[in-house]
C-alpha cells in the first residue's frame, strides 16, 4: 500500500466535493449554464480519477517504480486538466480571460489517457 497515493487519492476525491457542492450552489446566477456544466465535468473527471488513485494505492502486484510513474501522470494530468476547467469556468467571476490556459486542458486529458494506459499495461503484463 503507498500512502502517498492513497493520500492523493483522498485529497482530490474530499476536494472533489467541495469544488462540486460550490458548482452545483454557488455558481448558480454568477455563471451561465454552460460554465456550470464545464465546471461539472471537471469535478467529475477529478472524482473519477482520484478513486483510480486509491485503487493504485491498493494494488499490490504492481512495482512501486511503476506505480510512481502511473501516479505523476495522473496527478499532472487533475491538476492540469480539472483545474484548468475550473478557472476557465469561472474566469469572468475572476475578473480576467482565462483563455490563455486552454491549451492545459487537453493536455491535461491526454496525461490521464496516458496515465491509463500505462496502468492497462503493467497489469496485462503483469498478468501474463
Amino acid at each position: 500500500m503507498n500512502k502517498t497515493i492513497l493520500a492523493a487519492g483522498v485529497f482530490f476525491g474530499l476536494t472533489a466535493v467541495i469544488f462540486g457542492a460550490f458548482g452545483a450552489h454557488g455558481l448558480e446566477g454568477l455563471v451561465d449554464a454552460k460554465s456550470i456544466a464545464s465546471y461539472k465535468t471537471g469535478t467529475d473527471y477529478q472524482m473519477y480519477h482520484a478513486l483510480l488513485l486509491l485503487a493504485l494505492g491498493l494494488l499490490p502486484q504492481l512495482e512501486k517504480k511503476h506505480k510512481k510513474q502511473i501516479f505523476i501522470f495522473l496527478v499532472a494530468g487533475i491538476v492540469l486538466f480539472s483545474f484548468s476547467i475550473y478557472i476557465l469556468s469561472i474566469d469572468t467571476i475572476l475578473g480576467f480571460n482565462a483563455k490563455s490556459i486552454a491549451l492545459t486542458t487537453p493536455i491535461g486529458g491526454l496525461l490521464l489517457i496516458i496515465g491509463w494506459f500505462l496502468l492497462g499495461y503493467r497489469i496485462f503484463k503483469h498478468f501474463n
